[in-house]
């Protein structure tokens, strides 16, 4: 099933018990972020919140409702996300038939394909109050101010909407706001990133860029925003193969952007490539502030909601917090992207403490010497995989999920001198330990067996392992032991 607005989704976690409403008065700057943060680091993420009477705004707020596993498998209407990455690997890697009424056969799936493609509607809900003119102001929306340090409110959950200036390409990103006045923000977008892309494109011929903030929706809209796809693939149209069924978009009021019709909240706008403002700090996902730098100024046009909207909201910070299982998601998901440029990987891990780009383990069917370095060169090649800091290679056998494992076979297999290798390159904008801004160095580790041509060793003993037999064996007498 798909959901047709944030609603639905809420009405299924209040359903299943997974949504704690909240109605004593809170506050959004920093008591929202204390109560959420506990909530997310409890087991298996906690419920999701939904505050009923947040201090100087009409409006309530949601916030960690992605932040279990299993919300966030709800959220895309599967029981796991290995459902969604079998499609995927059907879709990038079709077997393709031999006969002709094979082909034929192809057929509906092929159509089904382009049925994923977002439709315009004329009129939206998400445009039933309308505010333009002197009537903008965001102090109507409850937005957060997460960490003491922060330089101001954030909004920390929307999806902001560009359009690149000579293409038309579209854009969806996951990226923050800070909040100026009642009518400005500083936006903020990496340099890597597609949104900074299609500001360079505006920039490049001074003229101001169109940017719209999109709130709620069906939450497979939110996840397509976070989700690393390939440049200029629309993630309005990964939405609609997420929930298989497309998305409605309308035209904004004052700006040429569309936006989903189903979302709460809307804020129209543009941003002006002579305009900079000093963005920040920041209480990243890192777990450390990021520090202030030079960002456009976003001007506000106009604010459009349904009735009786809902403001989306998340925190980050050290993890684990709602973002952790997003992150879960995308790792799941592009195992088949990740695989169709490599086969020889059998999986991969970005474990919660090294916040998306730190670590990566990988275990591969190794094949030749220096596989393993083969590996991690790819992986330094492929998209948001670039900025991993330490990417450490294991063997078929080793499950890169269980961190200990991972663990025991970087200490047994590992000669430092001889199986790691440092590159310098491009690093997430986030890493303050790097010497530069997004540049510095990464180490890959081979904690692979070493094989013949790999250079000088001794012999390589085997690992201890009990026969399967045995282990089964025990496994259905183990009542019998009485222990």
């Amino acid at each position: 099933m798909s959901y047709k607005n944030l609603a639905e989704f809420i009405a299924l976690l209040e359903t299943n018990n997974d949504l704690r409403r909240i109605s004593a008065p809170v506050d959004p700057e920093l008591e929202i972020t204390e109560i959420a943060s506990r909530v997310m680091k409890s087991p298996n993420g906690g419920p999701a919140l939904l505050f009923e009477n947040v201090k100087g705004s009409s409006l309530p707020l949601l916030i960690n409702a992605l932040g279990s596993k299993a919300r966030m498998c709800q959220a895309l209407s599967v029981n796991d996300f290995s459902e969604i990455a079998s499609r995927l690997e059907t879709l990038i890697q079709p077997e393709l038939p031999a006969t002709f009424m094979g082909k034929v056969k192809k057929l509906p799936q092929l159509a089904q394909l382009a049925s994923f493609a977002p439709k315009t509607v004329k009129n939206a809900p998400c445009q039933q109050i309308q505010y333009q003119g002197s009537d903008v102001d965001l102090n109507m929306l409850p937005i957060l101010k997460c960490w003491p340090l922060d330089g101001g409110r954030y909004i920390t959950f929307a999806g902001i909407y560009t359009q690149h200036r000579d293409t038309c390409a579209r854009n969806v990103g996951m990226y923050r706001m800070q909040q100026l006045d009642s009518q400005h923000c500083a936006a903020h977008w990496q340099v890597h990133h597609d949104g900074a892309a299609h500001f360079r494109s505006y920039a490049a011929h001074n003229e101001k860029m169109p940017v719209a903030l999109a709130f709620g929706g069906d939450p497979a809209l939110s996840y397509a925003a976070s989700a690393p796809l390939p440049p200029n693939m629309d993630e309005i149209a990964f939405a609609g193969f997420l929930r298989k069924k497309p998305v409605e978009l309308v035209n904004c009021l004052t700006c040429d952007l569309q936006v989903p019709a189903q979302a709460e909240i809307i804020i129209e706008g543009y941003v002006d490539p002579q305009d900079l403002v000093s963005e920040g700090p920041f209480g990243d996902h890192t777990g450390y502030y990021s520090m202030p730098e030079m960002y456009p100024r976003f001007t506000a046009t106009a604010i459009t909601m349904r009735e009786n909207p809902i403001y989306p909201a998340t925190i980050v910070g050290i993890p684990p917090m709602e973002d952790y299982y997003m992150g879960l998601a995308t790792e799941r998901i592009f195992l088949p992207a990740v695989r169709m440029f490599l086969p020889e990987v059998i999986d991969y891990h970005l474990p919660a403490f090294g916040v998306f780009h730190n670590y990566c383990f990988v275990s591969i069917d190794k094949q030749y010497p220096y596989h393993a370095r083969k590996v991690m060169h790819a992986l330094w090649g492929m998209g948001q995989l670039m900025f991993s800091k330490f990417i450490v290679v294991l063997d078929a056998d080793v499950n890169v999920q269980n961190i200990d494992e991972v663990m025991f076979r970087l200490g047994a297999n590992v000669d430092p001198r001889r199986d790691t290798v440092i590159v310098d390159g491009p690093v997430d904008a986030l890493d303050h330990a790097a010497p530069h801004l997004c540049a510095g160095s990464k180490m890959g580790i081979d904690a692979t067996r070493k094989i013949p041509g790999e250079g000088p060793q001794r012999p390589w003993p085997p690992i201890i392992q009990m026969p399967k037999e045995i282990k089964n064996l025990v496994d259905n007498r183990w009542t019998e032991y009485n222990i």
